[in-house]
């Protein structure tokens, strides 16, 4: 047991690090040991008091996202090799985990799981039930279907664990201290921040919050509601069970996914823990209103076994030496919630040198990959790889306590659920986030939830299966998205784009700001282009497009997961570039309507006075009119390749000018179309995702973007050296279009691209999709995907895995469908363009 005499040690300091759980001292570990000097972590009572020191430790190397294995992967080799490197014990298990199906679906599930993990490295296997009982005997095996295998998973001593990384990172000269109080954050005008203290105060380049459960307190001291609410997580372990005793190896860990529990072994006993249903779990809500108690620490909740009695049940029905045996010990103690489940990592928006690492509700495993991660990012001014998905600006001032309370119930409820593709999760919607035509729309279709909004997926017809129907294959969607598409295709169709984020750029330094950050040119006035902002590698940081309305006034249009993520980087740019630029976010205020297809024009026309013809008013051009005379800025740009615009106007404005368009359109046959058939129409023009076939783990040129980046313009934007030196090494791997041929599933992105795969071993895996979807227009399916250049060619065999089975799959040239003013400049020429 080591102690510390509180002091601050210093005045000032590079970072601080607020909250010594694993996940701050981790942070500190990583930045002291990459070299950084002056790292100070404050920790109000003593290292691991809050969700650390009762956590039930366990490693795994699986995760149903995409980047997020790479944190547990980090994570699990790290703390296989700590204890050799700072001479502490860690505790740390490796017996493997298996994962149950127990029904038909979780093995599809499984299957899913499956194609996910080929193109990684880490460690996964589908076992039969044969298997699975000869890892574990004491099981008994009438429902097991099959498990998913992850030998390297285990758990680990979270105390200990936590102490290693802490005297590792005193090795490496940061500074812990305890017990310090941090009693008022101050940001001053040049960026950096004085953290008062119960000590004395201390000035910082940067504070990363990482304060777990207190989290909330701290950023209630500038300001900022970080959504976050404390759960009743609780595990029993019992004693000795001499079953367990007789065995010659160590249990792996078992997640019976049906039974919603975890179940390992603790010395000779078990050890087990359940998710309750929504209903039945327990949050901690008095904290959020009134904060954690003051003192709390290392204090537990009163346990309450009626609560997970139906998942002792179902363990003892699983592991049926449960049932003779004690229970010694119930724990019953916070762990903090996101709306999500999923931790917010990253630098905050709206305030600058303000990092966090909170909201983890897995911290044991994150701890040692986001210390690492966030590390590189503080280090190295951008993330070593793309974690969008714990961005902590995907939550914004829609995030309401409520909300937060409501998303939380759910999602510890549905810890162990089938995790479908396309997935939507009901509870706490709508939030404040509607748009204008969200009262007319909702019983009409099927909603999705984009960044606290509200935006038709697709529209229902008489006859049609209407509701959320998830499934692994085809699905009541299927029809109806492919009759939207035919209607976009043969007719017209209107789209609420509502939840883009829009933001307006004006000031004296504008043109000079974009000329920047965009890696195109800056569009003339009354021009609109598609521009990319990129990191100082190369990566591409974010699509957007940009129009100039007026000299020096600007239009920036983001997709709705992505407002926050590129506001944060904006403002960080002007503020460090010391621009003279206003930037506003218009998002809430400003509806968007799209509206596109072969009659988009003549319906437009009949609603104003300003001339729409081809050669009036071009592809990518801008201008503000008006359409039964409500005021709008109109681009002609459409997602779907087809003749079309979108039309931004106040939210206010946005029933009447719909109402407008469809009554105008009547004679046409106008009609609406959601997400899901926008989605089909972009692939089969070839059009890149952001998020998907572009991000941050992936350069312009292998993303197939030359076009949008100027390397010869004048200004040095970011990202243009980076660019140059990967130009002259040559590409490793490219973007290519692929048809398959597959039966009633289709790709979504981010399967494993075989060649070869006679042999199924997983050195024939070559790479990954990024997107894809039925094509209604060729009648088969379409996916983007990654493979090396050597495998690039137009007409190279490959295969794609689907739920298990490899389906044959041919690169074929871009697009499979040419866009509309491509075709009409074919036409023009006197060629027929292929439709």
């Amino acid at each position: 047991q080591e102690t510390s005499s509180p002091s601050l040690g210093k005045e000032r300091a590079d970072t601080v690090i607020i909250g010594g759980g694993c996940v701050g001292v981790s942070l500190a570990y990583h930045l002291a040991k990459a070299g950084l000097k002056d790292v100070v972590l404050l920790e109000k009572s003593e290292l691991t008091a809050g969700s650390t020191w009762h956590a039930a430790g366990l490693t795994t190397y699986f995760h149903p996202g995409i980047n997020l294995k790479k944190i547990h992967a980090y994570s699990i080799k790290l703390y296989e090799k700590l204890e050799e490197e700072t001479g502490q014990p860690v505790g740390f298990h490796q017996p493997g985990s298996i994962r149950i199906a127990s029904t038909p679906t979780r093995v599809d599930e499984f299957k899913y799981q499956m194609t996910r993990a080929g193109w990684h490295p880490t460690e996964q296997y589908l076992i039969t039930p044969e298997k699975v009982q000869e890892l574990f005997p004491l099981l008994n095996m009438d429902k097991v279907l099959a498990g998913l295998y992850n030998p390297g998973d285990g758990h680990i001593d979270p105390y200990s664990l936590t102490m290693a990384l802490a005297a590792g990172a005193r090795k490496y000269g940061a500074q812990l201290n305890y017990p310090v109080q941090v009693t008022n954050l101050n940001s001053r005008s040049d960026g950096t921040w004085e953290v008062e203290t119960s000590l004395g105060t201390i000035r910082a380049k940067r504070i990363v919050n990482t304060a777990g459960f207190w989290a909330r307190d701290i950023g209630k001291m500038i300001d900022l509601h970080h959504p976050l609410i404390p759960v009743h997580h609780q595990y029993v372990v019992t004693s000795t069970i001499p079953e367990v005793k007789a065995l010659k190896t160590e249990l792996p860990v078992i997640r019976d996914l049906e039974g919603s529990y975890y179940l390992r072994q603790e010395r000779d006993g078990l050890l087990f823990g359940p998710y309750e249903s929504e209903e039945k779990m327990k949050l901690q809500d008095s904290w959020v209103t009134n904060g954690v108690p003051p003192g709390f620490g290392k204090e537990l909740f009163e346990s309450d076994l009626d609560r997970i009695m139906e998942h002792i049940e179902a363990a003892m029905e699983m592991v049926p030496v449960l049932r003779k045996a004690d229970i010694v010990n119930t724990i019953a103690g916070p762990i903090t919630y996101s709306p999500d489940i999923l931790p917010m990592v990253g630098p905050h928006q709206g305030v600058r040198n303000y990092w966090v690492a909170i909201g983890f509700g897995y911290g044991i495993i994150h701890a040692g990959g986001v210390g690492k991660y966030l590390s590189d990012w503080i280090l190295e001014g951008e993330p070593p790889f793309d974690l969008i998905e714990l961005d902590p600006n995907r939550y914004g001032k829609w995030t309401t306590t409520e909300y937060t309370a409501a998303k939380a119930r759910e999602s510890y409820g549905f810890n162990n659920i089938v995790g479908y593709p396309k997935e939507e999760r009901f509870a706490g919607r709508p939030t404040e986030r509607t748009s204008g035509l969200y009262d007319l729309l909702k019983s009409r279709c099927s909603m999705g939830f984009h960044a606290g909004w509200e935006q038709p997926h697709w529209f229902y017809k008489p006859g049609d299966e209407t509701g959320y129907k998830p499934s692994f294959r085809r699905t009541n969607w299927f029809d109806p998205v492919g009759r939207e598409y035919k209607q976009v295709m043969e007719k017209v169709g209107v789209i609420d784009l509502s939840p883009f984020g829009k933001f307006r750029v004006k000031g004296t330094d504008s043109v000079k700001l974009l000329d920047h950050l965009f890696a195109n040119v800056v569009p003339k006035v009354g021009s609109t282009n598609i521009s990319h902002m990129l990191t100082p590698r190369g990566k591409v940081y974010a699509e957007l497009t940009v129009s100039q309305l007026y000299p020096g006034e600007f239009m920036l249009v983001t997709g709705s997961g992505s407002e926050l993520h590129d506001l944060r980087w904006i403002e960080e740019k002007i503020t460090t570039g010391g621009y003279k630029v206003e930037i506003e976010n218009m998002t809430d205020e400003m509806g968007v309507l799209g509206v596109a297809g072969p009659y988009a024009r003549q319906i437009l026309q009949k609603l104003t006075n300003e001339d729409l013809s081809d050669g009036s008013f071009k592809f990518l051009q801008c201008k503000h009119l008006k359409l039964f005379n409500i005021p709008l800025t109109a681009i002609r740009i459409s997602y779907t390749g087809e003749l079309g615009w979108e039309l931004y106007h106040r939210k206010e404005d946005s029933l009447a000018l719909y109402s407008a368009i469809m009554e105008a359109g009547q004679k046409e046959g106008i009609d609406d179309f959601g997400t899901y058939a926008l989605n089909a129409l972009r692939l089969e023009k070839g059009f890149r995702a952001w998020g998907a076939e572009m991000n941050c783990d992936t350069n312009p040129l292998e993303a197939g973007l030359e076009y949008f980046v100027k390397l010869n313009k004048p200004a040095d934007f970011i990202g243009k050296q980076a660019l140059k030196q990967i130009k002259e090494k040559g590409l490793k791997r490219r973007l290519v279009y692929l048809t398959l041929d597959t039966d009633n599933v289709d790709p979504e992105g981010n399967e494993s691209v075989w060649h070869n795969g006679k042999a199924r071993t997983i050195e024939h895996v070559v790479g990954n999709t990024t997107s894809g979807s039925f094509s209604y227009g060729a009648q088969q399916s379409l996916a983007f995907a990654y493979v090396p250049m050597e495998l690039s060619k137009v007409g190279q065999k490959l295969e794609v895995e689907l739920l298990g089975k490899n389906y044959p799959a041919t690169i074929i040239q871009e697009p499979l469908v040419l866009t509309e003013p491509t075709r009409t400049r074919l036409q023009r020429k006197g060629e027929s363009p292929k439709m």
